[in-house]
């Protein structure tokens, strides 16, 4: 092999240098450098491969940094904001990228600080980005409006990862009517019980799919209030629900139970499980209100029990019609189901029995808010304790059942 060593190529004619012929290669050495010098110009016409315009860089974690150009920085801000200095000086034609690495910017927002440099034209304020996914590319134009940026928009996020969910949602329960204050005359007959909240759950079935990004609404409903003047049937519970992008979800409020005043009857109220029945003068019966109000599939809960003289008869419950009263004996409530979504067998929404004797029977319920919370590669409980007086058990549950091997913290819905 033939060497050269020059420390100079000038042409013998002309302004131009040729070297070789058509298919030779040239190679620069590992380890040797080819400078082009300020102010010279090179020139491509044919098929320039293998250069980077951008140098990238590993991801930045740092609350501050002093960016450099002709770099790409990709930066997190899951842990804190970022504050970017950019170069004290500039020439025409630097560029610098700056990306949202985790899509986190919404929540720590990056600033950057043009050091004494114009930014669009201006020097003040600093500009802040905020939008998560959002990357910026900058270019210095000149010193009249300094660093312009080619594009600052977000990119949307493309592959969005779900997780399947399993729930239980049930709803309050309704009141059991008061029975009067006047127990064994007419003003103390018993009256009905209160419906349980609806109870709606996809455990051991077909999983929802929840996504990154959206944004999920849980609302827990409260069980109804009796009437304590002994003048009412109550009130219905209140709606438990699940809402966000593409799921809607809700159990319906149990119905309160009918009681009976004066001359006039208050029937069961209709509800998730309908409210059970009081007789309306002694002699005359009552209908339970009608459960799996409104309809779903399947269905959340079933009617009250109707009335004969003198009792009343017991709410519905989310398996089971509440029981009718026979003459002076009432009625039980509608059994509930069984759901082992915790991990244990429990029993929700059942019915609540005849009111009787110029007393309330309150279900003294200690309700279990439980929401599962995923971490990486380990899953643990949260726990809520609730107590609910006069009302069925308030429960809603998500089980998030991950579809990753490696997970992700989901934030909590309570």
């Amino acid at each position: 092999m033939s060497e050269v060593k020059v420390n100079k190529i000038s042409p013998r004619s002309g302004t131009d240098v040729a070297l070789g012929d058509s298919g030779d290669t040239f190679t620069i050495p590992s380890g040797a450098d080819l400078t082009i010098a300020s102010g010279a110009t090179l020139t491509n016409s044919g098929t320039a491969t293998g250069f980077a315009g951008i140098a990238w860089q590993s991801v930045v974690t740092a609350a501050t940094f002093t960016a450099v150009a002709g770099r790409g920085y990709p930066i997190d801000t899951s842990s804190n904001t970022c504050t970017v200095t950019l170069p004290a000086s500039a020439s025409v034609g630097d560029q610098i990228i700056f990306t949202d690495y985790a899509r986190n910017w919404n929540t720590n927002a990056l600033t950057i600080n043009p050091n004494s440099l114009k930014y669009q034209g201006n020097t003040t304020p600093q500009p802040v980005y905020d939008t998560d996914g959002e990357s910026i590319h900058i270019v210095y134009m000149d010193v009249t409006k300094g660093w312009v940026p080619l594009y600052d928009g977000a990119v949307t996020l493309e592959t969005p990862q779900g997780y399947d969910a399993e729930y239980l949602i049930v709803a309050g329960g309704g009141a059991g009517a008061s029975p009067g204050t006047n127990p064994g005359t007419s003003d103390g007959f018993g009256r009905g019980g209160g419906g349980a909240g609806g109870y709606r759950t996809n455990y051991g079935g077909v999983a929802i799919e929840l996504k990154t990004g959206d944004v999920y609404t849980v609302t827990v409903g409260t069980g109804g209030a009796t009437d304590d003047t002994g003048n009412g049937g109550g009130n219905s519970g209140t709606d438990s629900s699940i809402i966000g992008t593409g799921i809607s979800l809700t159990s319906a409020g149990g119905g309160y139970g009918g009681t009976f005043y004066g001359s006039s009857a208050i029937v069961g109220a209709a509800g998730g499980s309908g409210g059970g029945a009081a007789e309306a003068d002694g002699t005359t019966g009552g209908t339970g209100g009608a459960g799996d109000t409104p309809s779903t599939t399947p269905a959340q809960g079933y009617k009250g029990g109707d009335a004969d003289k003198e009792t009343g008869a017991g709410g519905g419950g989310s398996s089971a019609v509440g029981a009718n009263n026979s003459d002076q004996t009432g009625g039980a409530g509608g059994a509930g189901t069984a759901n082992s979504i915790t991990g244990a067998s429990v029993t929700y929404a059942g019915g609540g029995g005849e009111v009787v004797l110029g007393t309330v029977l309150e279900v003294q319920a200690e309700v279990v808010l439980v929401l599962v919370i995923v971490l990486p590669r380990s899953r643990q409980y949260k726990e809520q304790t609730v107590l609910a007086a006069e009302a069925e058990a308030v429960l809603i549950m998500v089980r998030l059942e991950m579809k990753l091997v490696e997970m992700v913290e989901m934030v909590s819905l309570l």
